[in-house]
């Protein structure tokens, strides 16, 4: 009799483990909608990424000989407007805003507002303001939050990212 309770034990075990294993397979393809990291700065790229990939010689020309045309222009970060990029190919999206170094404005939270083919489009919550006012200095410096990148949205199309007032495109990855 007691191995066939041994048996139900270890079935038993084995389902409860699969049910886990699935569950954690199911929130691991949907990240959530809050921030990965956050950190003063800019976020800085490592250099085979911002080259394209791996680098690789094709035999192509180099990048002086590149058409213009083909080159995809990205804004360079100026402090008037958020910047918004793609990090490790797509993954994540990193939010850069402007603001006090001792009172950085730290974004909580990244909603689709239109999925992937009818606009490409999120939007950045910002936090609440306090209730009682903490006193900040004056300067003005870039503080990122990074966020994984919404399932419900595409690298292939531009995304139109919305923070406050501001709406940024970010071009396709």
């Amino acid at each position: 009799m007691t191995s066939h309770s041994d048996a139900r034990s270890v079935r038993r075990l084995l389902l409860a483990g699969a049910a886990i294993a699935s569950a954690l397979l199911l929130t691991a393809c949907n990240p959530g909608s809050g921030a990965v990291e956050d950190f003063p700065g800019l976020p800085v790229e490592d250099e085979a990424t911002e080259a394209g990939g791996e680098e690789t010689d094709l035999g192509g020309g180099t990048e002086e000989e590149t058409d213009e045309d083909d080159a995809v222009e990205v804004p360079e970060p100026t402090g008037d407007e958020p910047y918004v990029q793609y990090l490790d190919d797509g993954g994540r999206l990193a939010i850069t805003v402007w603001g006090s170094s001792t009172c950085p404005i730290v974004l909580t939270g990244l909603t689709v507002t239109a999925e992937a083919g009818e606009g490409n489009a999120v939007e950045a919550a910002l936090p609440e303001e306090d209730a009682e006012p903490r006193p900040c200095t004056a300067d003005y410096v870039p503080h990122t939050t990074v966020f994984w990148t919404p399932v419900d949205v595409t690298t292939t199309e531009p995304l139109q990212v919305t923070v406050g007032d501001a709406v940024v495109t970010v071009p396709i990855k």
